[in-house]
């Protein structure tokens, strides 16, 4: 897969402006096209009262979202401007409200870059929720943190493998990065190593990886052991597969994947 052409999930707001800079990084790596995108559609109480308010609040809600529609695009234009890019960006805003949703969208993009989902937030309806998109869009998804600012691209990456479907496609479409990148730990955790860890290793070693493999048993939850090892080897970027048992069991109980990406301190690059 060649990164030509970057899709970044854009609201304005202080908690995708890290992952906006990100993609900025990674199309002038690649020298691909940058698409900002925000996606909208009836704010809370527009969606929850509709038939009882008053015309006139109805108006004053849409016309807020429109000045932050508005805003959005603003601080987009003038960030790729800052970076030398305006011939090379486009930005985006789509009523998923009566057109398609934002992961349908996304299916044509090589990779998707944005920042964590706020729930509970007054902006809730215009913000993507990452595990949704990873899920649904077809498309590798990297999660950039809130507060997240570094010089360049990560030079060593670390590499969660437990041998099943998601890890496999995740080490596929994250391979254009992982061949540049100075270091990859492939991380394994449990009782043994999990199975095709060194045909993963020697595989990643033909395409020219400066592979190494490490091996964790595991000491509470998975995602813990996962951002600790993160921290030990000083990756400066997760590489995983998304949702191996089903959105909704990790909505009720928590899982790896959402655990990884609520702590982390740097971006996670998700394929499911």
């Amino acid at each position: 897969m060649s990164i030509k052409n970057v899709l970044v999930a854009y609201t304005g707001h202080d908690t995708s402006m890290s992952a906006l800079r990100h993609a900025i990084k990674i199309a002038d790596h690649h020298d691909g096209w940058l698409t900002a995108v925000l996606g909208y559609g009836q704010p809370p109480m527009e969606r929850r009262m509709a038939a009882y308010l008053p015309r006139d609040m109805l108006v004053s809600l849409r016309e807020f979202d429109r000045k932050q529609i508005d805003n959005a695009r603003a601080t987009f234009q003038a960030t790729v401007a800052e970076h030398g890019r305006a011939d090379k960006a486009s930005f985006v805003d789509l009523d998923i409200e009566h057109g398609a949703p934002l992961a349908d969208f996304a299916r044509t993009f090589d990779l998707v870059v944005m920042g964590m989902h706020r729930p509970g937030s007054t902006d809730a309806h215009m913000a993507a929720s990452p595990d949704l998109m990873a899920l649904h869009s077809g498309r590798p998804v990297l999660v950039v943190p809130a507060d997240f600012d570094a010089p360049g691209l990560a030079e060593n990456m670390l590499l969660a493998w437990d041998g099943k479907r998601a890890a496999a496609r995740a080490v596929g479409d994250a391979m254009p990065l992982l061949r540049e990148r100075g270091r990859v730990t492939v991380l394994t955790i449990g009782s043994k190593p999990a199975p095709g860890t060194d045909q993963l290793i020697a595989n990643l070693r033909h395409h020219d990886v400066d592979a190494r493999h490490v091996h964790q048993a595991r000491k509470g939850s998975v995602g813990r052991t996962i951002l600790q090892t993160a921290d030990s080897e000083g990756a400066k970027a997760i590489v995983m597969g998304a949702f191996e048992h089903s959105k909704f069991s990790q909505d009720l109980w928590g899982g790896v994947t959402t655990d990884v990406m609520r702590d982390a301190h740097v971006p996670v690059f998700l394929s499911h």
